[in-house]
C-alpha cells in the first residue's frame, strides 16, 4: 500500500490505473474534504453576465459599491482572470452541521439567530487552505509542474467567493447543482447548505454536463421571505435582503424594514429553511464548521456590553466579525425591539448613552417598540443629553410613537365608553 506516500507519481499511477484524469482530479478533491466536484470549460457565462448587469442597472445591487459592471464582466469571463484558461473545476463543501435551535427568543435568556454558515470557523481560510493543497497536488495527478516555467506547466487560480469569479454560474454549468428561485445553488446531495469554490486552470479537461433538475413549480422561498427581497424567481433585491441588512450594510437599517428583520442578528436562512430540497440534505463532514460557543443563537443582552477588544476576542476566526461591532450591536438592538421583552430595557438604555451614533439610533427605535413607562423615561432622559442629529431624530420619533399609541388607546377607550352608554 502507498499509505502517506500515495501522492508520489508511482503511487498515483497505481491508484488511478483504471480512472480518467477527470476522475483522478475529483478523487483528490473529495479526499481533501470537498463534497461535490464538477468541471466546466472556461468559456464566458454569457447569460449570467447579462442578468447581473441588468441587476446592477436596476439598482438591485445598491449598497455593494464594489459590485460594478466592470467586475461583473470580469467575474463571468474566466479567460480574463487566467491567461490561457481552458477549464474551471467547481467544488462544494457542505456546512450543514447542527440543527438550529427552536424559539430562541422565548427562552430564559433572550437570544437571536445567526445564519448557519457562521456557526463555525470562517470558511474562507478553511477552504483556501484546502484549495492551496489541491492545486499543489495537481501535478501528482496530471504529471507536470506548477511553476509556470514551461508551456506545459500547470497554471491555476482559485477563489472562494471573495474574488472576481462567478461561483454560482460555474457550479451550475459544472453540474454541481441548479439555481434555486432564491438564487442559491441547490445540490442533489447537500441541498443549498454548501460553500462554493473554483479552480481556473489551463488544463484541458472534459466538462461535465449541467444537471437537468429544476425547482419546477415550487415557489416556497418567495413568500417566505419576510422583507420580500425575492422580487421574482431568480431575482433578489439586495437592498431588502436580511443578509445584506445585517452583514454588509454599514449604515442604519431602514425603519420600515426593521420590524421584518425579526431576531436575525447575522444573516438569514429563511429561504433555505423552507426549501424542500434541504429537508434531506446530507450532513457536513467538516469538523471545523461545527457550532462554536452559542453562535447559532447568541444571548443578545451581553452583546450590547462588548467593547472592541472583547468583540474581536469573542468572535476570533468567525464570519460574524465581518459585521463589525457597531453593525452587530445595531442588529442586536433591532432584534430586541422585535422580541418586545421589557427585560432588554436596561441594556438598551445603556446603549442609548454609551453606544456609538449608529447603535444609539437603533436602541432608541427598540425602546420605542418595546414601550412602557421605563422605556419612555429612558428616551426622555436621552433626549436631554443627545446632541447628534440622527440619534436625536430617532429618539424624537420613538417618543412620538409613544404619544400616537397613547392617543389611539384614548380614542379606543372613548369609543368603547360611548358604546356602553
Amino acid at each position: 500500500m502507498c499509505g502517506d506516500a500515495r501522492r508520489s507519481s508511482r503511487c498515483r499511477m497505481l491508484y488511478t490505473e483504471d480512472m480518467t484524469l477527470e476522475q483522478d482530479i475529483k478523487s483528490l478533491a473529495l479526499e481533501l474534504g470537498f463534497d461535490r466536484v464538477g468541471i466546466t470549460d472556461a468559456e464566458p457565462f454569457a447569460r449570467d453576465e447579462a442578468a447581473a448587469v441588468e441587476r446592477v442597472r436596476d439598482g438591485l445591487m445598491d449598497g455593494l459599491p464594489w459590485y460594478t459592471e466592470e467586475r461583473v464582466r470580469r467575474m463571468n469571463r474566466p479567460k480574463l482572470i487566467l491567461d490561457g484558461a481552458r477549464s474551471v473545476i467547481s467544488l462544494a463543501m457542505s456546512y450543514k452541521t447542527d440543527d438550529p435551535p427552536e424559539n430562541s427568543g422565548s427562552e430564559a435568556n433572550l437570544r437571536g439567530k445567526v445564519a448557519r454558515y457562521a456557526w463555525g470557523r470562517d470558511y474562507h481560510s478553511l477552504m483556501k487552505a484546502r484549495l492551496r493543497r489541491f492545486v499543489r497536488e495537481l501535478p501528482d495527478v496530471v504529471g507536470g509542474a506548477t511553476d509556470g516555467a514551461t508551456d506545459s506547466a500547470i497554471r491555476a487560480r482559485y477563489f472562494v467567493d471573495d474574488g472576481p469569479m462567478n461561483d454560482r454560474a460555474a457550479a451550475e454549468r459544472a453540474g454541481i447543482g441548479w439555481f434555486g428561485k432564491n438564487t442559491n445553488i441547490l445540490t442533489p446531495s447537500h441541498g443549498s447548505w454548501v460553500f462554493l469554490a473554483e479552480v481556473i486552470t489551463n488544463l484541458e479537461l472534459t466538462p461535465d454536463a449541467p444537471l437537468k433538475k429544476t425547482c419546477g413549480e415550487c415557489v416556497r422561498c418567495i413568500p417566505a421571505c419576510p422583507t420580500d427581497a425575492i422580487v421574482a424567481p431568480f431575482v433578489i433585491d439586495n437592498r431588502r435582503c436580511i443578509s445584506f441588512l445585517t452583514i454588509e450594510l454599514r449604515g442604519p437599517i431602514p425603519r420600515e424594514l426593521r420590524p421584518l428583520v425579526g431576531d436575525w442578528v447575522f444573516g438569514c436562512d429563511i429561504c433555505q429553511e423552507v426549501c424542500p430540497v434541504n429537508r434531506k440534505a446530507a450532513a457536513s463532514r467538516e469538523p471545523e464548521l461545527r457550532k462554536r460557543h452559542d453562535f447559532d443563537a447568541p444571548e443578545l443582552i451581553p452583546l450590547l456590553y462588548l467593547n472592541e477588544a472583547e468583540f474581536r476576542s469573542r468572535f476570533e476566526g468567525s464570519p460574524i466579525r465581518r459585521a463589525k461591532l457597531d453593525g452587530l450591536q445595531r442588529n442586536v438592538c433591532v432584534a430586541l425591539g422585535n422580541l418586545g421583552d421589557a427585560r432588554a430595557i436596561p441594556a438598551l438604555t445603556h446603549t442609548l448613552s454609551a453606544g456609538g451614533p449608529l447603535t444609539r439610533r437603533h436602541a432608541a427605535w427598540a425602546l420605542g417598540r418595546i414601550g412602557g413607562a421605563e422605556a419612555r423615561a429612558a428616551l426622555s432622559a436621552a433626549l436631554e443629553t443627545e446632541d447628534e442629529e440622527e440619534p436625536r431624530a430617532e429618539i424624537v420619533e420613538a417618543l412620538g410613537e409613544f404619544n400616537a399609541k397613547a392617543q389611539r388607546r384614548k380614542g379606543k377607550l372613548t369609543i368603547e365608553g360611548d358604546s356602553l352608554r
